[in-house]
């Protein structure tokens, strides 16, 4: 009924459908009376439908869109991780500026002092 990459439980869904429907639409008594054939238009329709399966599909649709915000998700979480080293970076750079002022502060009294102006 399909190829190898169209999705089994999409097909089956499908089959079933057509089964369903061609039921409600022909009884028995209607398919034993009947000649060679049974004009069933919706066949096609639903043919036409199920050509790009993800659409036709609803369980299919959710895991495309749990996929696209699985996609999202990840690239959000790796931004707050290379946001969160740049804080890192940056508390690092600070606390080496504070200590090296803290030198200079030292240093520049120890200079000062030596020198007394009356």
């Amino acid at each position: 009924m399909t190829d190898k990459e169209y999705p089994d439980r999409v097909a089956l869904t499908l089959a079933g459908k057509i089964l369903d429907e061609f039921t409600q639409t022909y009884n028995a008594d209607r398919i034993a009376g009947a000649s060679d054939k049974l004009a069933f238009p919706l066949l096609g329709e639903m043919l036409v439908k199920y050509q790009e399966p993800r659409q036709a599909d609803n369980i299919m649709k959710v895991q495309m869109e749990l996929e696209e915000t699985k996609a999202v998700l990840h690239k959000t979480i790796e931004g707050i991780l290379e946001r969160g080293t740049k804080l890192d970076n940056l508390v690092d750079r600070s606390t080496e500026l504070s200590n090296s002022s803290k030198a200079f502060y030292k240093t520049a009294k120890k200079t000062n002092s030596c020198c007394v102006i009356m």
